[in-house]
């Protein structure tokens, strides 16, 4: 076994050995710990937990592969990722935590006097949980398959293991304390390779600095100005000037993500785990600080990883890299599927440009940046090992989230709630964990069988919490009159208008040859792109509700005294009052 094998088994089977003796030692008992922890999480822990529930597989391993390709255009990931936090953290949550309940959906059941509703909210929760999960699932798949050598198949089922055992026994109160060494995990495997890179590119530790710094090389120049002069010499866009089709689809988009994030419901349940308001407000900062550790270093990880790359592959413009002679982590990723090399004029050389008539690296996926970026900058193999139980941790963690998110909408709020109002709570929490067990084997499914329009439901995903969820929430809080008629219709016309926009640019259900109107820019609405237009559904959610609220009357007196009620800042009912 190889030095890197060796390392990589010890980093990632060590992590799994540690989540699993988390999970037995705080195995849920009740539904009370399987759905919000007890209560009794320190705002610290919950932190932590919220870090690492946040920062998905896409965060780890996406976000910084698409600053990388997109360079200043990627930052509307950035800013509406984490401006979403600040939206959730500040105008919802703490209100929620105050009303004590354990779902979004039985809030906005509570809110609106309405099973409708409640049934509304459930619907679009487990459709955009399932859809974040296939993204996770596919991150366990990819790393496993590079990692560690096994069948993309084999490395999904072991992660559909590790998840079942930790989420199903432990719950809201084993996933708490798994996240919190997850988070540990994760942001040591972030950060150390971006110092090393750092370091090595510009003598700087600290990558938010060295990414404005002269490069070490004594040139004088700035490491951005040498990758702007690199990429534009290859034909394609500067890296620090590359916008997405114009500064009102970048707003959209920006929009539309913090937004759909902060309606997104596994982030919401995290704040029912602490035992006050005052202790959900702390948790919020302290899980701003743990985010901002990794969310600032991304765009370093990104222009650096970009640099490597493309100075590995195109070492000077005109001189190419022999394909014979390329590096061991070029064959590596080959193999994967994920790098591809097309020698389209037979001279033996990897010709890297933005003409796709000449351009030979016919693959290049986004996805891979992070997690080849320690091995294309040459660093010791136990950092590159680190990184992949990094990846892992972070597609785990998010998915545990997701998978209590589906299970407590399904058996609390559709069964317990609506279906069989007499469920036992013993009944409540074997059905909670038949449920999990259940979203697990779809979810499995669907991440070795991705659906074709797997990239077309992320956005699909954060359209439909942006213009459904998000705004019956903050209508809830804020507008005390707003009536339940008035939100369930402004919640299904905010999610028909954006499903239109979407299907009618990306076809029907995804399926190619039905859209109507064709991806084309020219076709976009004031030019604001299919995967930004949930901030358009939310503007529409909130039109529609105030509406058809002044037709239809206020919400009755006692809602309004319970708005009134959870608005008030001092003393907070438990979260388990269900």
């Amino acid at each position: 076994m190889d030095e890197l094998k060796l390392y990589t088994y010890i980093a990632v089977f060590g992590s799994f050995a540690l989540y699993f003796a988390i999970a037995w030692w705080s195995r849920a008992g009740s539904t009370e710990e399987f759905y919000a922890a007890g209560g009794g999480i320190g705002p610290v822990q919950n932190g932590m937990a919220i870090g690492a529930d946040w920062m998905s597989a896409a965060s780890f391993i996406s976000m910084a592969g698409l600053i990388a390709f997109l360079g200043y255009g990627g930052s509307v990931f950035l800013m509406g990722w984490t401006g979403g936090y600040v939206l959730l953290a500040m105008l919802l949550a703490p209100y929620m935590r105050k009303h004590g309940k354990f779902t979004v959906p039985e809030f906005i059941s509570d809110r609106y006097y309405s099973k409708t509703a409640r049934v509304v909210a459930v619907i679009c929760l487990i459709i955009a949980s399932l859809t974040y999960i296939i993204g996770q699932m596919k991150g366990v798949g990819v790393a496993f398959s590079r990692f560690l050598e096994v069948d993309y198949g084999l490395g999904l089922a072991i992660g559909m293991i590790v998840v079942w055992v930790y989420a199903v026994l432990g719950g809201m109160k084993g996933i708490t304390y798994t996240q919190i060494a997850q988070y540990c995990v994760l942001i040591f495997a972030y950060t150390v390779p971006a110092i090393f890179i750092s370091l090595r590119l510009t003598g700087n530790p600290i990558p938010q600095l060295g990414l404005g710094s002269t490069l070490a090389d004594g040139s004088g120049v700035y490491l951005l100005d040498k990758l702007d002069t690199i990429v534009t010499d290859l034909g394609f866009k500067e890296f620090t000037t590359d916008n997405m089709g114009g500064s009102l689809n970048m707003f959209a988009y920006t929009l539309s993500l913090m937004i759909g994030t902060a309606g997104l419901p596994h982030v919401i349940m995290r704040f029912f785990t602490v035992p006050s308001v005052k202790a959900a407000r702390a948790s919020a900062g302290y899980a701003l600080v743990f985010i901002a550790l990794l969310y600032t270093v991304a765009p370093a990880v990104g222009a650096m990883a970009r640099l490597n790359f493309t100075q590995t592959v195109e070492p000077a413009t005109g001189q190419q890299l022999e394909y014979a002679e390329r590096p061991q982590w070029f064959k590596d990723w080959e193999a994967t599927g994920l790098l591809a090399f097309e020698d389209k004029n037979q001279d033996g050389k990897i010709q890297y440009s933005a003409n796709q008539q000449t351009n030979e690296m016919v693959t290049v996926d986004q996805d891979i940046m992070v997690l080849a970026n320690p091995a294309i900058a040459n660093l010791p193999n136990w950092v590159i090992a680190l990184v992949a139980a990094g990846g892992l941790a972070a597609a785990l963690s998010t998915a545990a989230g997701l998978l209590l998110a589906i299970s407590s909408s399904v058996s609390h709020d559709l069964m317990k709630g609506v279906l069989t109002p007499d469920l036992t709570e013993k009944q409540e929490l074997f059905a909670g964990r038949v449920v999990m067990t259940l979203s697990i084997l779809v979810a499995g499914y669907l991440g070795l069988n991705p659906p074709g329009f797997a990239a077309g439901t992320v956005a699909l995903a954060f359209g439909l919490a942006a213009s459904s969820i998000f705004p019956a929430l903050m209508m809830g809080i804020f507008i005390k009159k707003m009536s339940g008629t008035a939100a369930v219709s402004g919640m299904v016309a905010g999610i028909g208008v954006t499903m239109l926009y979407v299907f009618q640019h990306k076809g029907i259900m995804f399926i190619p040859g039905t859209e109507f109107l064709g991806d084309l820019p020219e076709n976009w609405f004031f030019g604001i792109s299919p995967n930004a237009f949930g901030a358009v559904g939310a503007l529409v959610n909130f039109v529609v509700a105030i509406i058809v609220c002044k037709f239809t009357g206020p919400a009755p007196a006692e809602i309004q005294q319970l708005v009134e009620n959870f608005r008030i800042p001092k003393g907070a009912g438990s979260a388990h009052n269900h």
